[in-house]
């Protein structure tokens, strides 16, 4: 029997096998071709992008380099677009749609071959994702879903009838979900460590615990304010994401930092992990504030996100609403410990699509909005390619900047009343689904 009295450790899982750490100190460059702010996986990525075509590049990170979302996230390929299909046709038209869902085909795909090709190891494994319905009529929809995905884009996706879900999911709090089998899992922080390898060594400059102050226009190109001194710029990438700060007022007022927390079990025993998760795969739920989950990358353990309500400090009250889930997922757990129980930093806005856009001659790839698995490198790219003019087709995610929030200027008070508001509308439909 677990010893509840005993907290879970409040650093990543992921830290264990990954940890991150400040960067040796390395002269500051006092001139680059390009400066990248954030050292997450889009500044690396567009960094990697830049240098190896030839620009000099430096990327400052006023933490450790991936010490943010990059090593903290649940590690699930999912590249989850926030609006589904049905809604993006609703909003943007079928064409835009399907070019969104197009381009998220494509990240993935960049993705894997990208860890492939650079030899990255990352416990990446294909395990495919299993994505639950609460009721039927969400059934339905995502079942439709799924078919047009797998007509229109060949994407290998299916319904799976509640009367199937033991198949896949040792649970019955479903009724039923819908399956992807292009997505899988990956250990980030190894995956980040890796990017940051490769960065490295294709000749850009990373500083970590280097804050950027602010960013000036300085006749065609622009003069980057530091704590380590100043960095004339031709050009500049902001890649801050839900880690942005007061050094960029126009960016904070629309990017909201939301916080997402994880909690890890206690090693399970195997034939237990097999009735639960019988196929390892990764998991969601259609709820507003619906979980995420998977199995550790060795199988042994379950890891279970969702947004954490707290603004300050590591409550306990969060950790405990999760620990919650899990055991109405999985009532077997009820007596099963916790080893870790960290938070993190995702970025919402009021658009809730990842997006690549210019500001006063900034360019910005942002709003991952809690996919930045894949959205992060492959937005950081696209944004690389177009500032070097190099970006045909233009992406699916050119889009014009999101829309200030109003009255906000960094401090999210609104959130824990909205989180309220999401969590009782979450059981009234899960009551409803009970009837």
């Amino acid at each position: 029997m677990p010893d509840f009295r005993i907290a879970p450790k409040t650093t990543p899982f992921w830290w264990e096998e990954a940890p991150v750490r400040p960067l040796p100190d390395t002269p500051m460059p006092a001139r680059a071709d390009v400066v990248i702010v954030g050292a997450g996986y889009a500044g690396l990525t567009a960094g990697l992008t830049l240098a190896r075509a030839g620009r000099s590049v430096v990327i400052l990170d006023k933490m450790n380099p991936g010490e943010g979302a990059s090593s903290r996230n649940g590690g699930i390929t999912s590249g989850n677009i926030r609006p589904g299909f049905s809604d993006l046709k609703r909003r943007h038209g079928e064409a835009r749609a399907l070019a969104i869902e197009a381009e998220g085909k494509d990240a993935r795909a960049f993705t894997y071959e990208f860890i492939r090709a650079e030899g990255i190891d990352c416990d990446l494994q294909m395990t495919g994702r299993f994505y639950g319905a609460i009721d039927r009529r969400k059934y339905d929809r995502m079942a439709r879903d799924a078919e047009t995905l797998s007509r229109r884009l060949q994407i290998d996706a299916f319904g799976v009838p509640e009367a199937e879900q033991r198949r896949y999911l040792g649970t019955d709090f479903y009724r039923g979900g819908s399956v992807r089998m292009d997505i899988g899992g990956l250990h980030p922080a190894k995956y980040h460590a890796g990017l940051l390898r490769v960065t490295q060594a294709a000749g850009a400059v990373v500083r970590s615990g280097v804050a950027v102050m602010g960013v000036a226009r300085d006749g065609a190109g622009f003069t980057v304010a530091t704590s380590a001194g100043p960095v004339a710029a031709r050009q500049v990438l902001v890649c801050t994401n839900g880690y942005t700060d007061g050094a960029d007022p126009w960016l904070r007022r629309r990017i909201v930092p939301v916080r997402s927390r994880i909690i890890a079990t206690d090693k399970l025993a195997p034939d237990l992990m097999a009735r639960l998760m019988p196929r390892l795969m990764m998991c969601g739920e259609d709820m507003i504030l619906g979980c995420y989950y998977r199995p550790s990358p060795d199988g042994t353990r379950i890891l279970l996100g969702g947004r954490d309500a707290s603004q300050s400090g590591s409550a306990a009250w969060p950790t405990e609403m999760l620990r919650r889930h899990l055991i109405r997922l999985f009532p077997e757990l009820a007596d099963v410990g916790l080893s870790h129980s960290w938070f993190g930093n995702v970025a919402m806005h009021r658009d809730m699509l990842p997006r690549i856009f210019d500001h006063d001659g900034v360019t910005y790839a942002t709003g991952f909005c809690g996919s930045g698995v894949v959205w992060a490198p492959w937005i950081g790219r696209r944004a690389a390619l177009r500032m070097l003019a190099e970006d045909s087709p233009r992406s699916a995610f050119d889009f014009r900047p999101m829309k200030a929030v109003p009255l906000y200027a960094g401090k999210p008070y609104f959130m824990p009343t909205l989180i309220q508001i999401y969590r009782l509308q979450d059981r009234m439909a899960l009551k409803r689904a009970e009837r």
